[in-house]
């Protein structure tokens, strides 16, 4: 592909379906982007959404976005590139996605050409390279075994560029694609365009989570240009600005090391970059090297069923319970154990308004004068977790303990019924690198004209 003297892409949000403002997008659209492109899911919210293949965001916000998104692409002649579709990017969330789109278009009364990529691993493929030798441990501390491959419902690996390139090249003007890399679906476009991929990719790295590299920070429209030896960012609402300080701050988010970015097929060196205020709201970029890996691996996201949860929430405000809380619910859970013996439960409480969030990492030694109580109970039934998490709650409401002053009851339930049943409860049970024998093995493009 012949190299452009520019290409600009819009990214509307940091995930499709969490809002963008209109005002935002209608500006952004008046510079002449060349593509929509957005990512759609993570494993920040955990396995649930991948080992379920629930959506993370309901149809009703990704359909409604969808049809302003695809609306102005059309009307601009461009196209709209998705990724981790559905949040995990499984199959069904695929499919699900493309389902929206098919009905949007057909709302539209427009006709376009419709990509979906896959990126879900046959759990035999995946053994058969565990058995070569081609798994490395990513995150985990642990290798990948056959054994944790049998118990794993729901397997994916994450593309880069180069799937959505190929539906690029085929002609697709709306991609929905399964899981991957945040900055590689931002980058594909410019890349197919023969832009430099490393500064392509380190724009989309900044450009992933929409305006939160801009001020003030919000999901919402951003939009970054590469040229031959750098790149420009600006948001797409007049309220807001990029600066340096915004920008190389995004430049580092969610990195171990500040200045090397590994990712499929490459590794990104980001410790020559330079970042420049272009008038008020731009900022300017350069810098980015990158080095292509003698291998080429994806990273697998896998998830099994670990059990099914209930939880209780409840109120504490009893200064005398609030004193003695540690050791209650110490005693509170042996007994809820032997009661349920030889049945396993695995109980957690999460006390907020005391290292709710940080728990043993907190610092702040203030204790408020209001506790938030989760009983959190997982067992291997719904019916054992639910019936664990009731002997919890009713045993800690009128629960005696020394110094006791309030015997009518310890808790204060907002919600009744007071047990809440989750259902299925799962976790990783992959998070390693794989090796393909090429970037588009494992992600086969389906079309489809709509």
């Amino acid at each position: 592909m012949e190299k452009s003297k520019s290409i600009t892409v819009l990214t509307p949000t940091g995930t499709l379906g969490y809002g963008f403002g209109a005002e935002a997008l209608s500006r952004g659209m008046s510079l002449g982007p060349a593509v929509i492109a957005v990512d759609a899911g993570s494993t920040d919210p955990g396995p649930s959404y991948l080992g379920s293949n629930k959506p993370l965001v309901s149809d009703y916000s990704i359909r409604r976005e969808l049809k302003d998104l695809i609306s102005a692409a059309h009307q601009a002649g461009i196209p709209v590139i998705v990724g981790s579709a559905g949040g995990a990017g499984t199959g069904p969330q695929v499919d699900r996605t493309v389902a929206l789109v098919r009905s949007i278009v057909a709302e539209l009364g427009i006709h376009l050409k419709l990509a979906w990529i896959y990126a879900d691993i046959p759990i035999e493929r995946a053994k058969a390279a565990v058995d070569a030798g081609e798994v490395q441990d990513f995150e985990v501390g642990a290798p990948l075994t056959t054994e944790i491959l049998d118990q794993t419902c729901s397997l994916v690996a994450q593309m880069g560029h180069e799937p959505i390139c190929a539906a690029l090249e085929a002609g697709a003007d709306v991609i929905i694609a399964g899981r991957a890399c945040d900055d590689s679906v931002i980058a594909a476009f410019p890349i197919w365009k023969g832009a430099e991929p490393a500064l392509a990719i380190h724009m989309g790295k900044i450009l992933e989570c929409g305006a939160f590299s801009a001020e003030p920070f919000a999901m919402d429209v951003m939009l970054g240009t590469v040229h031959a030896d750098h790149f420009i960012l600006e948001p797409g609402s007049s309220q807001r600005r990029a600066s340096v300080k915004s920008v190389a701050a995004h430049s580092l988010y969610e990195r171990e090391n500040p200045f090397s970015q590994g990712g499929p097929g490459h590794i990104m060196d980001l410790s020559s970059c330079s970042y420049q205020q272009s008038g008020q709201r731009q900022v300017k970029v350069a810098g980015a090297r990158i080095s292509e890996t003698d291998e080429y691996y994806v990273k697998l996201e896998g998830a099994r069923l670990a059990g099914y949860r209930s939880v209780c929430i409840a109120g504490i405000r009893c200064p005398t319970l609030i004193k003695a809380i540690d050791g209650l619910l110490e005693e509170v859970r042996a007994k809820a154990i032997a009661y349920f013996a030889p049945e396993e439960v695995i109980i957690t409480f999460h006390l907020y308004g005391r290292n709710g969030v940080m728990k043993d990492l907190e610092t702040a030694a203030e204790t408020g004068h209001e506790l938030g109580l989760v009983i959190d109970v997982v067992a291997d039934s719904q019916e054992l977790a639910h019936a664990a998490c009731h002997q919890i709650s009713g045993g800690l409401l009128h629960y005696h303990y020394p110094d006791v002053i309030n015997p009518s009851g310890n808790l204060a339930f907002p919600y009744s019924p007071s047990d809440l049943d989750l259902g299925p409860h799962y976790e990783f049970s992959a998070y390693h690198l794989m090796k393909v024998t090429s970037p588009t093995e494992v992600f086969p493009v389906h079309f489809e004209d709509l």
